[in-house]
């Protein structure tokens, strides 16, 4: 399919008169540096990955629906990832980079264990409510986006269980089941976010802070009374 060689350029033109929408750069000549104009291309895209695999589906998403959202031709599309796959672990990693960045902010800031817990939980499910379309993408859509998106999501998984891990040592130094403890927990959590947002109420999770550390908290000491038991 040819295509025109200003598709995705930037001209100093109204937006009035281009018909652009307000996330689209101009079309026709431009003076900006074009590492500028790649990415803010790439940025669009990988918004419009989230968008279309929330609204559609992993599965039904195809390479139109992500370029008729993200506003670039296919040709931009494919100067920039290999194939829809690609494009959508390219979304899902600076989504967690993302997510990852604000829990880290948030947890640092605190100076006992029980507040990095409480901080941290809230940061994530603060993140996901006010970023709902990655949030489907990342919790929901990427089971079934194949076993690379699966292996991400592993690892994703393993950064935060490590998280709570270290804090259980440090409310509980005696306790023998750390690991297994940090991974029940992150695995309810999970279950929790996953839920809410397949019903729609991805809204509702910063609201579940204090009965998830509730549950944390109680699940712990209870994991460390049968460690001493056994």
């Amino acid at each position: 399919m040819a295509e025109s060689a200003s598709a995705d350029s930037v001209t100093g033109v109204r937006a009035a008169d281009s018909g652009r929408g307000p996330h689209q750069l101009p079309s026709g000549r431009h003076g900006l540096q074009r590492s500028f104009v790649a990415a803010n291309q790439r940025e669009r895209i990988l918004s419009a990955v989230a968008k279309a695999v929330a609204a559609l589906g992993y599965a039904e998403t195809s390479v139109e629906a992500i370029i008729e959202r993200a506003g670039v031709s296919r040709r931009t599309f494919y100067d920039h990832f290999k194939n829809k796959e690609d494009a959508f672990l390219a979304a899902y990693d600076a989504a967690i980079h993302q997510q990852v960045k604000y829990v880290r902010l948030a947890y640092l800031k605190q100076s006992t264990a029980r507040e990095r817990l409480r901080a941290g939980i809230g940061a994530y499910l603060e993140f996901l409510a006010n970023e709902p379309e990655f949030a489907r993408m990342c919790i929901v859509e990427a089971l079934a986006a194949g076993p690379r998106a699966l292996a991400r999501r592993s690892a994703a998984v393993r950064m935060f269980t490590e998280i709570i891990e270290d804090n259980i040592h440090e409310l509980d130094p005696d306790c023998q089941i750390a690991e297994l403890a940090a991974e029940t927990i992150v695995g309810g959590i999970h279950e929790v976010v996953f839920s809410r947002i397949l019903a729609d109420r991805t809204d509702e999770l910063p609201g579940l802070v204090d009965d998830l550390l509730t549950t944390i908290l109680m699940l712990d000491r209870s994991n460390h009374r049968r460690s001493r038991r056994g």
